[in-house]
């Protein structure tokens, strides 16, 4: 028996393949927020994409290197604005968690629509409005490219769920997953 399944695929620097009906994981970062020797890195499409992601991501939750505009609570409101949004208004997607970290955002959700659609809209509404709030019209706020996985089992996306909130106590922003308000573990959801 032939299974078919819908996919969307599109590609910037990277693939990005999305099946109908599956939960997607979403990371996004700021401009400028990883050095170049981390972005090489990146780019060596013989390295293991779990471990470049893990390696970015440690490098991220430092907050050592480029903005940290997302530490802004105005900036974070405005990104956690679009997100719910997204979900809640527009129904686009489910979702499922989510988290503002000061340079990074991480999205657990099941698509309603284009996932290129979704980050679009969040990205593109949310360095508008950022922009203006920091008075820097028509500049670049987020990287162009973002990681995305489709989460294979629900294991998989409980394990993902937990690692998204988990993210500002593993970073040692907060002690308790609840402290960190730019989350759905503060209970938003």
């Amino acid at each position: 028996m032939l299974l078919s399944c819908m996919m969307t695929y599109y590609k910037r620097n990277l693939p990005h393949w999305h099946p109908e009906s599956k939960a997607i994981f979403l990371t996004w970062r700021l401009y400028g927020s990883l050095p170049e020797h981390i972005l090489v890195e990146l780019k060596n499409r013989s390295a293991d994409s779990g471990r470049q992601f893990a390696r970015a991501e440690r490098f991220l939750d430092r907050a050592g290197f480029g903005p940290c505009w997302l530490q802004d609570p105005r900036i974070a409101a405005c990104v956690e604005d679009c997100i719910l949004r997204g979900a809640l208004q527009l129904c686009q997607y489910y979702l499922l968690a989510y988290v503002v970290m000061p340079n990074h955002v991480h999205l657990l959700i099941e698509p309603g629509t284009s996932v290129e659609r979704i980050t679009h809209g969040i990205k593109g509404v949310s360095a508008r409005d950022a922009n203006r709030i920091l008075k820097r019209a028509g500049l670049t706020f987020w990287q162009a490219e973002s990681f995305d996985h489709w989460v294979r089992k629900p294991a998989e996306g409980e394990r993902i769920c937990r690692y998204i909130e988990n993210n500002p106590v593993k970073a040692g922003f907060v002690s308790r997953v609840e402290d960190w308000k730019w989350s759905s573990a503060a209970g938003k959801l």
